[in-house]
């Protein structure tokens, strides 16, 4: 079945929450609140693969992946999915990132695609993570300043209250938030302006999420919400917010919260500080057991390496780039509908009206920049006569290729040779594993071709036959 990334609505997070629930990634953004508050933001997709959940969103123009979400966190499903997100990239020309990698899979990563990585770990999305306990107590000298604000909050507000509440508590927790508004935007940031509509966003799902829902009172008036989910072994306390007047407001609710909900829980997740100088100070003051990091990963094929078109010399023909000299065989090979039939891509359905000559070419560089493919001209004594491509570059040191020739030069072993020479490189200069290849069922050429390369068929389905070679072949 096909891979189908769709929007995230705020019911599809409702249907996936059990995969929030159970994950055991510490990193916030595995979570349910996670994804109500900043899917707009982020443009979030989801699919479910191979019985995970498996995130997208797109940042400056690229895609990025969450890493596969199992219900029971089998490694296997989680592997089995990756195959599939691969395959999703190439099929669809997406070049595969990776966002928030938690620390307790960055291994596999590096294990799957080996020393062909970048890796960033940005200190700023870094989610600060405490020991439940701690906050449960305040405890210990480490902790005599959070103990000294909330017995400074508890003498100025004798007769405060910590609230239990739930989703009939809205409009309670709606008015409280428009009072406390205005000191969020004077943030004066994007950032701030969406986590304010997240939270408002969010507070028709309290019950249905089985969020954890705080509230402190003074003299009948909510001066502090907190809401936190549970996420595995942590509890994640994505909303804080407290009228600053109100003195040792904050540390009041962080205990409150604690003794309230982190009971079952091992730690307390009070996510990042996005990069906020006061806020990173505040954070470290409670003593965190740990940062938890996340990993940007962008794994890279052996195309993304390669600078230029090869020159390769058979024994009649040679391999090489396709310039402006070449334009108006080019320009034959792509206008010929016999040939093109049996390309697998035909240009007429993507553009409009008739390209001029010069089209072609700018299209094959620009596939070539992008690392799409690497599209080589086969030549006869200096003549244009066909193309060899190697393209379908994935993550497992695979790709395909592809050849056609101009119709006067069929039949003389020319495609044969250019192929073979173009293999030769893949495996042996490249260092490519296995090289693919498929043909048309009705391309009986192309077939012959094929095996008399040395090309084992492994596959076939109503369209094609399915060829396969490695350097043992």
């Amino acid at each position: 079945m096909e891979v189908q990334f769709k929007k995230l609505e705020n019911q599809d997070v409702l249907n996936l929450k059990n995969y929030y629930k159970n994950c055991s990634f510490l990193a916030s953004n595995y979570s349910a609140i996670f994804s109500v508050m900043w899917k707009n933001h982020l443009g979030m997709n989801f699919a479910i693969i191979e019985n995970c959940l498996v995130l997208q969103n797109e940042y400056a123009g690229k895609k990025y992946f969450y890493y596969p979400v199992s219900l029971t966190s089998s490694k296997e499903e989680e592997f089995k999915a990756l195959d599939k997100i691969e395959d999703y990239c190439k099929k669809n020309y997406i070049k595969l990132n990776f966002s928030a990698v938690p620390e307790s899979r960055i291994t596999d990563i590096v294990l799957r695609y080996g020393v062909d990585l970048k890796i960033s770990n940005s200190r700023k999305w870094r989610d600060y993570l405490y020991n439940a306990e701690d906050f449960i107590t305040y405890q210990g000298k480490k902790f005599s300043g959070q103990r000294n604000h909330v017995n400074k909050f508890k003498k100025l507000y004798p007769n405060y209250e910590f609230l239990k509440l739930s989703g009939k508590d809205g409009e309670k927790i709606y008015t409280f938030l428009k009072g406390y508004e205005y000191r969020q935007l004077l943030k004066n940031s994007v950032m701030a302006e969406e986590e304010m509509q997240g939270v408002y966003d969010l507070l028709p799902y309290l019950d249905e999420l089985d969020l954890k829902v705080g509230a402190i009172s003074v003299d009948g008036k909510i001066i502090a919400v907190s809401v936190a989910e549970k996420c595995g072994e942590q509890l994640i306390i994505h909303i804080e917010k407290a009228l600053s007047e109100y003195s040792g407001a904050y540390p009041t609710m962080a205990h409150e919260m604690a003794k309230a909900y982190a009971g079952d829980a091992k730690y307390i997740n009070r996510e990042d500080d996005s990069g906020d100088a006061g806020l990173r100070k505040s954070k470290l003051q409670y003593n965190p057991c740990g940062l938890v990091n996340k990993y940007d990963v962008t794994p890279y094929r052996i195309i993304d390496g390669i600078k230029r078109i090869p020159s390769i010399a058979c024994e009649r023909v040679t391999i090489g780039e396709i310039t402006e000299n070449h334009i108006n065989e080019l320009y034959r090979l792509e206008f010929d509908r016999e040939r093109n039939k049996f390309w697998g891509y035909d240009w007429r359905e993507h553009v409009k009206g008739e390209p001029d000559k010069n089209f072609f070419l700018a299209s094959i560089k620009k596939d070539f920049e992008n690392k799409w493919e690497v599209p080589a001209g086969i030549f006869l004594n200096g003549k244009l006569i066909g193309e060899v491509v190697l393209h379908n570059f994935g993550y497992s040191s695979e790709c395909e290729i592809g050849f056609r020739l101009l119709p006067e030069y069929e039949g003389f072993g020319y495609a044969q040779e250019a192929a073979k020479g173009y293999i030769y490189y893949a495996l042996m200069e490249l260092n490519v594993e296995t090289v693919n290849a498929k043909c048309f069922k009705e391309n009986e050429r192309s077939k012959k071709t094929l095996e008399n390369l040395g090309m084992r068929k492994f596959a076939e389905d109503e369209m094609f036959y399915y060829f396969y070679t490695t350097a043992k072949n």
